[in-house]
């Protein structure tokens, strides 16, 4: 199994990224920063482990439905920390 997660970009235009991702159980994104506002919707239950820059890990479970925002900046790992494959659409706001 990869450890990367799999990204799908569903729309990119001057406007928006819209990107699906799937995760296996312990796959990630790998470290990234994000260039825009987001919005993220999760299509599963997503139980995440989130490394930060400072050294810092949190957890966080965003329950199938829900959603959050984020702001611009935001540089981090995410990964699936729980028993089953997560999935979620996130949404830049260019």
């Amino acid at each position: 199994m990869s450890i990367d997660a799999t990204a799908i970009t569903l729309i990119d235009d001057a406007r928006v990224r819209v990107t699906r991702f799937e995760f296996g159980v312990g796959q990630q994104t790998g470290w990234h920063r994000h260039e825009y506002d987001y919005v993220i919707t999760a299509i599963t239950d997503c139980h995440m482990q989130l490394e930060h820059l400072d050294g810092t890990v949190t957890h966080a479970t965003v329950l199938a439905g829900s959603a959050y925002r984020r702001e611009v900046g935001i540089e981090h790992n995410v990964i699936n920390w729980g028993k089953e494959s997560m999935s979620f659409v996130e949404i830049e706001l260019k």
